[in-house]
């Protein structure tokens, strides 16, 4: 499985996703610019957190617009599996590639800690490995948190099993149902606001974000075993 992640102007948790890739899965991963154009060599493309342009219009709305992401739009249009994390889930609702937006947090404060969420719906490629309704410790970082979608939206999210992930106990942004990663209707793009990459290794406090990289190899293995091909 050869992986890409994404690197903006202001990207700074594109190292953090890369090694996560590099130590959890032990297979091919490379940084791609965002003035690139295609992405057909790639299984599985990572949109990573930072403050992407600096973050000087909304939140993700520049970056959305940069070349990269028309080449983004294409690989999920062709079922490749995307992954937008924190800046990166900003830029898919942006880019139109997930529904919804994000806004402030309800306190209007940037918010860094370790946040219990509970896995939703453990059947999609992101989430196989981890088990049904699973409580993992994730860490958040972000001052635009706030997940908003209108009632219709919603509640298609929820019959469709495409809320992945909610805030267990708390809510730490005022995310709407304390929603905190959805993927799109298809199934083959997550928007996440917590940070998987920041919970791989018992030095970081956590290794409860290395189910979700596990679930992707996991899941293009069972792909490729699908097709005839090797794993």
């Amino acid at each position: 499985m050869r992986s890409a992640v994404v690197v903006f102007p202001g990207s700074n948790c594109d190292s953090d996703t890369w090694h996560a890739v590099d130590d959890v899965l032990k297979q091919p991963v490379e940084y791609v610019w965002h003035e690139e154009t295609n992405l057909d060599q790639y299984d599985c493309i990572f949109i990573p957190g930072g403050f992407s342009y600096g973050d000087y219009l909304r939140s993700g709305a520049i970056a959305a617009r940069s070349p990269v992401m028309q080449a983004v739009g294409r690989a999920a249009a062709d079922g490749k599996w995307i992954v937008g994390i924190c800046n990166g889930f900003q830029i898919l609702t942006e880019a139109g590639l997930l529904p919804g937006a994000l806004v402030h947090n309800d306190s209007l404060k940037f918010i860094s800690d370790i946040a219990p969420l509970k896995v939703e719906n453990h059947q999609t490629v992101f989430t196989r490995d981890y088990t049904p309704m699973e409580t993992i410790h994730i860490p958040i970082a972000h001052g635009e948190g706030n997940y908003r979608v209108d009632d219709q939206t919603f509640d298609r999210l929820q019959k469709n099993g495409q809320i992945v992930f909610t805030y267990s106990g708390s809510n730490p942004n005022g995310s709407r149902n304390d929603i905190a990663g959805i993927t799109n209707e298809a199934g083959n793009v997550l928007g996440m606001m917590p940070h998987p990459e920041r919970a791989v290794h018992n030095w970081l406090g956590s290794t409860d974000g290395r189910a979700l990289f596990t679930s992707l190899l996991s899941s293009w293995r069972r792909l490729q075993d699908d097709k005839g091909g090797l794993a």
